[in-house]
């Protein structure tokens, strides 16, 4: 373990950083359907699925970072997705890490497969956040006996699994595939689909910007972030120009009388007549979730944020979903609703990216403690989570 920074320490961090420099822009948008605007607990609609090609490669395995940093356009290379859990780390509670690779001058930020950043959490600052069940003693009959009818829907991570679910989903149903409006081709094509590739590609835009970190006017600290924007909005202007960008994402009701429901109201009563309660107990219950994605939207330069508020057909099946309303918002708005002060964030990238900076070339891991509002930075060999590493030693498992 190399260094250790308490969240009350990171909370104090500030750096304002100016817009961003847009470098490149890949895939296709389509537009958004305005229809799912109207929708009310009244005129609920079932939520489909809907099979649609999604990438969320990692920033080492992506070709256009790739050659990016050949060109040395920054120092420091990342996604939004990853960037955007470091910027809010001070609202975490669930352990997450992030890979850190330094070569040469180089930083990149990247994510584990199969790791926090795949999924969507739920509820994570209730009061009382959904658990997963503690494993049971395999060499007890009685645990042994008792285990299948116990595994309940809405553990944390059933209720992860069900909400990354609906989230995908959403985005894929509440968007128009079938012109008119016409479908908006960025610059480039979608740098991740092979021409091997059959499954239809869903609708997204990446565009890697460039934000400058340094504090100085001679400080060279850039930043390049792939950001990723899921629609536009007809009529708000060109979207290759940046207007009219949309993110596109869902909260969803399990069981109001479930552990872990975190005391909220029941939406198909209240959604229409007393929104504010509703917003006010996601806004508790779900903080960090909702400040990652202010954070994400921010970052992608997208003017509004989709919301949609989706409960499962019937609390007891995590199967079936409808969707009951979709709330818009602009995410700088939003953000000084929830109290997330951009300039923290920065504060904390730039804090890590320093740390980093001083240790020698490898590979590192900064971990948030799965118990304590901390994090921490290990030095890890090269070839950790690389497949080549046999005992899968990670220093996440040393509690």
């Amino acid at each position: 373990m190399l260094e250790e920074i308490e969240f009350h320490r990171l909370s104090k961090l500030r750096l304002e950083v100016d817009e961003p420099e847009e470098l490149e822009s890949y895939g296709r948008l389509f537009a958004y359907d305005k229809s799912y605007d109207r929708v009310t607990t009244k005129t609920e609609r079932p939520l489909q699925l809907v099979d649609r090609i999604k990438y969320n490669t990692t920033t080492s395995d992506d070709p256009v970072i790739q050659r990016l940093a050949q060109q040395n356009v920054a120092k420091v290379y990342t996604t939004d997705a990853i960037l955007s859990v470091l910027m809010c780390a001070p609202r975490t509670v669930y352990p997450w890490d992030i890979v850190i690779v330094r070569e040469g001058d180089a930083l990149f930020f990247d994510k584990r497969d199969g790791g926090p950043f795949d999924t969507v959490t739920v509820n994570e600052n209730a009061a009382d956040p959904p658990q997963d069940p503690t494993p049971p003693n395999p060499n007890d009959p009685a645990a042994k006996a008792a285990t299948p009818e116990t595994a309940s829907i809405n553990t944390a991570t059933s209720l992860s699994l069900e909400a990354t679910y609906i989230n995908q989903n959403f985005g894929f149903q509440s968007v128009i595939e079938t012109p008119p409006p016409p479908a908006v081709d960025f610059a480039n094509p979608n740098p991740f689909y092979g021409p091997e590739e059959t499954e239809p590609l869903a609708s997204c835009g990446y565009r890697y910007r460039l934000f400058d970190l340094g504090i100085t006017e001679d400080e060279d600290i850039k930043i390049c972030i792939r950001t990723e924007v899921d629609a536009y909005s007809p009529g708000q202007g060109n979207p290759k120009e940046g207007q009219g960008l949309v993110t596109i994402r869902a909260l969803n009701e399990f069981d109001t009388r479930a552990q872990g429901a975190g005391g909220a109201p029941d939406w198909r009563s209240k959604l229409d007549s007393q929104r504010g309660a509703v917003v006010a107990t996601e806004m508790k219950n779900n903080s960090c979730k909702l400040a990652k994605w202010t954070v994400q939207s921010v970052l992608a330069g997208a003017e509004l944020m989709k919301i949609g508020y989706i409960s499962r057909a019937n609390p007891r099946d995590n199967t079936r979903h409808v969707i009951l309303s979709t709330a818009s918002m602009r995410p700088t708005d939003f953000a000084a609703q929830l109290n997330v002060v951009l300039a923290n964030g920065w504060g904390i990238v730039r804090t890590v990216t320093d740390m980093c900076m001083k240790m020698p070339e490898g590979k590192y891991v900064l971990v948030k403690d799965p118990n304590k509002p901390v994090i921490r930075l290990y030095s890890v060999p090269m070839s950790t989570f690389t497949g080549e590493d046999e005992e899968g030693s990670e220093p996440a498992e040393e509690e």
